[in-house]
């Protein structure tokens, strides 16, 4: 799966258009990269403008060797409630093969070839492809309030930015199927006891959550390359036998014996203190 991931985004890269916009919020807090949706008006629903300055942001956060983990989020009440609807009736509005080629099918692949942490905390609702671009990040809390819904079928689509692939992998065939089928909308409650994202938080006043935050901090600190590696081990389980899949393990876990931080990490372990990881 990886080697098609990247043989995707290289393809992909190609055609990138180069964007600058409001629409993302992005800033660089010690090695964690903070990214908002800033669409707030329309509940962070992606127009073309939005999807291309995500692409483009995620890029900067896999080239910058200083960023070692990714934070994604929504300004005000929604996480993302999927593609913006007006953008598709509009007279000039790209069409549905442009929006999943060029717009959602980039960002699911660099999510999951960006061989650092991506954690979402989804702070509202998450619809149609936001609900499915928060289910590719690594680790996925959810706000009390949020809620997760497979709107598709509510308008005569499909689920896609991997929705198809990655939900009956989170919840299993029957419960991916009705949520799909039926359009059901899910609690954050619901969804960490089916087993579709990590957690549920507390929301503090500004919409962030402590505790989503502190993660996204603590693996920004961690053996970057270990958890990257570890990330490839995942995307290439889906596809393997058990046998292949303890080859990958042995050449990564090679890998990963040869970087610094392994080096640190043992160190640090015989001499009884923290670890003061570099992500090298």
């Amino acid at each position: 799966m990886l080697h098609n991931l990247i043989l995707a985004k290289i393809a992909l890269s190609g055609n990138k258009e180069k964007m600058s916009s409001d629409t993302i919020q992005f800033k660089i807090k010690d090695h964690l990269a903070i990214i908002h949706l800033n669409r707030p008006d329309v509940l962070n629903s992606f127009n073309r403008e939005m999807a291309l300055a995500l692409q483009e942001t995620l890029q900067s956060c896999d080239e910058n060797e200083d960023i070692r983990a990714i934070y994604l989020t929504g300004n005000g009440r929604a996480f993302c409630a999927g593609q913006d609807l007006e953008e598709v009736v509009s007279e000039d509005g790209p069409d549905l093969t442009t929006i999943v080629a060029e717009h959602y099918n980039p960002v699911i692949t660099q999510i999951r070839s960006i061989e650092k942490p991506v954690i979402c905390f989804v702070n509202g609702v998450a619809a149609g492809a936001g609900a499915n671009i928060a289910l590719a990040c690594d680790v996925v809390f959810a706000s009390e309030n949020a809620s997760f819904i497979q709107a598709f079928s509510k308008i005569g689509l499909i689920p896609d930015s991997g929705g198809t692939y990655t939900l009956p992998r989170l919840i299993g065939w029957q419960k991916a199927s009705a949520l799909m089928m039926l359009g059901d909308k899910i609690s954050a409650g619901e969804a960490e006891r089916m087993g579709m994202i990590y957690k549920v938080v507390s929301a503090s006043e500004n919409g962030d959550v402590n505790e989503a935050v502190a993660s996204a901090m603590k693996l920004s600190e961690m053996p970057t390359v270990g958890l990257g590696l570890t990330k490839r081990a995942l995307n290439s389980s889906f596809t393997n036998s058990m046998g292949e899949q303890l080859m990958v393990e042995e050449k990564l876990q090679t890998l990963a014996g040869s970087t610094a931080d392994y080096e640190e990490g043992v160190n640090a372990f015989l001499q009884k203190r923290k670890p003061e990881f570099k992500g090298r």
